[in-house]
């Protein structure tokens, strides 16, 4: 196997390679190293390589397997966390210059997790200033390109895994989702992003976004993610918010099919605004489900608006978490996040709260569907991406913070704290990917992880590469 398709290969396979010593981790982790010094200034992905420590990590993973030591599901493979994650020993600066220097002393649960399993942490991946909108630049560390076409958007926050998983950067990335963050990435991308049930993956510290944000796996196959979120999830002490039960066997029960399961398609969830482009082949995508054996019908959910509810409770949040820096930073910050915080500082104390009720009482609005229905189909996104430099594509409405209107289909489910994947449907004419995004009732991971399997069965998507 050369160079290039080690880089490819999923973590399923290396896993079991190693496993078996036919394959050795300091080979698995010298490919992606090599490979991402030779592709990584054309695509801005990851903003700290720990190359050192990845093949010290290797090393020590070879020993163990040669002298039959107990090893854990990810032995040897390499994976990549999101800068705005912290990482013991591993500078984590959230994109901003105010944490340029920053090296953290602890990790959260799932880094820890990640690399009990064996996993080999390959470094930091690019994300905006504190993670704020759905673009892919950071005063920081710059613009993330798509590996598609770099002159378009990678999407946000978690944008450099994104464009990792999509040009060959290793298998394993992980991103977090606060209104949509693993899923437009991955959309724009062409790879597949899971953002889990709100506490299935613990966090450490926590968000304090309102129980709005979610961390999973982002990877170039279902069976991928499956494995990377088994070892993440489950319940933590240091989140109390984390879910009590244990994971289920994401693993052992992905190929169950889905025959029989009856299926919601929204082409637009009621009024959104979609290209014709995107709209095409996300409906192409959602009849697959019949082929599977799924009774899929259109629908036209009736859920409450949540356009202005999502800017004031984002732009709060924001103005919470960060106005603090502005007396001292605001000339080296993101100009759109120190007008998001701002607009944030207008509202008062009531409004957020009388906000607040309106997000608690959105579950109300979409229950309803998933008590008839297994799953949602949407487009993951409203349009492809488009070039960088800009916060909205041309012909949508433009504004100085606010992303949302493109992303609509994403943090509605971020209210609800369903979970939702996107799954590469296809391509523009243009030769820009597409997704379609499923979403399961609450706590079903498993289902969501089993409807994208069989659809990537059906509609395989991972041998496709972009021409970097």
């Amino acid at each position: 196997m050369d160079a290039t398709e080690l880089c490819y290969t999923p973590a399923t396979e290396l896993a079991r390679l190693i496993r078996t010593k036919a394959l050795s981790p300091v080979e698995a982790a010298r490919a992606v190293l090599e490979r991402l010094e030779r592709v990584n200034p054309a695509v801005n992905a990851f903003c700290t390589v720990t190359a050192d420590l990845a093949l010290d990590a290797a090393r020590a993973a070879e020993q163990a397997v040669m002298r039959g030591a107990r090893l854990g599901a990810l032995h040897g493979v390499p994976f990549s966390i999101k800068d705005l994650a912290l990482t013991a020993g591993v500078r984590t600066m959230s994109g901003s210059h105010i944490f340029a220097t920053r090296v953290p002393d602890t990790d959260p649960p799932f880094v820890r997790r990640l690399r009990a399993a064996g996993g080999v942490l390959l470094g930091k991946t690019t994300t905006p200033e504190f993670g704020w909108k759905a673009i892919g630049d950071s005063p920081l560390t710059g613009v993330t390109r798509n590996p598609w076409n770099p002159g378009m958007t990678t999407g946000g926050s978690s944008a450099g895994a994104g464009a990792a998983a999509a040009a060959g950067l290793g298998p394993l990335h992980q991103g977090s989702d606060g209104a949509g963050s693993i899923r437009i990435p991955s959309g724009f991308c062409g790879i597949y992003g899971l953002k889990p049930s709100f506490g299935r993956v613990p966090m450490w510290p926590p968000s304090n976004n309102d129980y709005a944000s979610h961390v999973g796996p982002m990877t170039r196959t279902v069976a991928d993610a499956a494995l990377m979120l088994a070892v993440m999830a489950g319940p933590d002490e240091m989140d109390r918010t984390s879910l009590e039960a244990a994971p289920d066997d994401y693993v052992g029960k992905l190929q169950a099919g889905i025959k029989g399961w009856r299926v919601a398609w929204s082409p637009d969830l009621g009024g959104l605004r979609v290209d014709p482009d995107v709209a095409a082949v996300a409906r192409q995508a959602a009849r697959a489900f019949e082929d599977l054996g799924c009774v899929v019908e259109e629908v036209t959910p009736g859920f409450a608006d949540s356009h202005d509810l999502i800017r004031c409770t984002w732009s709060c949040h924001e103005a919470g978490n960060y106005a603090q820096y502005l007396p001292q930073w605001r000339d080296r910050m993101d100009p759109g996040l120190v007008a998001c915080i701002e607009d944030g500082l207008r509202y008062s104390v009531v409004d957020y709260v009388e906000a607040r009720g309106r997000k608690l009482a959105y579950w109300d609005s979409v229950r309803p569907l998933f008590e008839t229905h297994a799953l949602l189909l949407t487009p993951t996104l409203s349009v492809a991406a488009f070039p960088v430099g800009r916060l909205n594509p041309e012909g949508w409405p433009q504004h100085r913070w606010d992303w949302i209107e493109w992303a609509s289909f994403s943090y509605p489910f971020n209210f609800t704290g369903q979970p939702a994947a996107t799954v590469p449907a296809g391509f523009t004419p243009a030769g820009l990917p597409v997704g379609l995004q499923i979403v399961g009732r609450r706590f079903a991971d498993l289902a969501v992880l089993q409807a994208s399997a069989a659809f990537e069965a059906a509609c395989p998507w991972a041998g496709r590469r972009p021409a970097l």
